[in-house]
């Protein structure tokens, strides 16, 4: 019989990398307290499901880098990301871009031994996730915060959960 596989926990190192290939920036990650969004501090949930539509992991961006990674894949001024936050609503541009971000993300799911994961669904700061993505969203154990701070833009924070 064999084991059956779990999602993997991605690494900060990983995370970093990802981040600056994928925005070409210098970006630094630091540990942070849990990334939890609520109405007085929303953020944006990527679903990530295997091959059977299960919920593999949730990925969690507060407001600040929402804006910040989605402006700087899309070459977007970092006006435009300082915008986005005082409006305290992401552009459809800025959600767009931030879409491929954390569709790329699903990559540092996928090591060997573990679940294959794909993006399912981000659901943005105006919405309001499922009952069931919520609490995997303030689930503690197999998850990692980040403050993340990119170059240029500014600093936000990065909640992963692996289930």
């Amino acid at each position: 019989m064999s084991a059956v596989a779990t999602s993997a926990l991605p690494t900060s190192k990983a995370v970093r990398d990802m981040f600056e290939e994928l925005l070409g920036r210098d970006v630094t990650v630091a540990p942070c307290e849990p990334v939890v969004p609520s109405p007085k501090a929303p953020g944006a949930v990527a679903v990530y499901v295997d091959a059977r539509l299960r919920t593999g992991a949730v990925a969690v961006t507060d407001m600040a880098l929402s804006a910040y990674a989605g402006a700087a894949i899309g070459l977007v001024p970092p006006g435009g990301a300082k915008a986005c936050l005082e409006d305290g609503a992401l552009s459809p541009v800025v959600f767009e871009n931030l879409y491929e971000v954390l569709n790329i993300f699903a990559s540092l799911f996928n090591q060997p031994g573990a679940k294959h994961l794909k993006l399912y669904k981000v659901y943005g700061p105006d919405e309001l996730p499922p009952a069931d993505v919520s609490a995997y969203v303030r689930t503690l154990g197999r998850r990692l915060d980040l403050g993340v701070t990119v170059g240029g833009y500014g600093s936000g924070r990065l909640g992963v959960v692996a289930l």
